[in-house]
């Protein structure tokens, strides 16, 4: 799998594209809209997606703490993400 968000880091109600790359496994790819990428861990969760974010830093260094995330689809529109822990 592999999650990409337009920003920097995630924040709640943000946007987040998710592609299905075929691979089996929890392991996953999490891209930065900054160009960052971190491996991360996703589960499927009722019909959403709970997706664990290790620590980070940012392309201009800042440091972003880990975090699980609960991402869900809005409707029929794109994924958004909503903060867990």
């Amino acid at each position: 799998m592999r999650f990409t968000f337009p920003h920097s880091h995630a924040f709640r109600g943000g946007r987040v594209t998710v592609e299905n790359d075929g691979t089996a496994g929890p392991g996953c790819l999490v891209e930065f809209g900054d160009g960052v990428t971190v491996i991360a861990e996703w589960q499927a969760e009722g019909g959403g997606i709970r997706l664990a974010v290790p620590d980070y830093r940012t392309a201009k260094g800042t440091p972003v703490t880990a975090r699980t995330w609960r991402l869900a689809r809005s409707g029929d529109g794109p994924w958004r993400s909503e903060r867990q822990s």
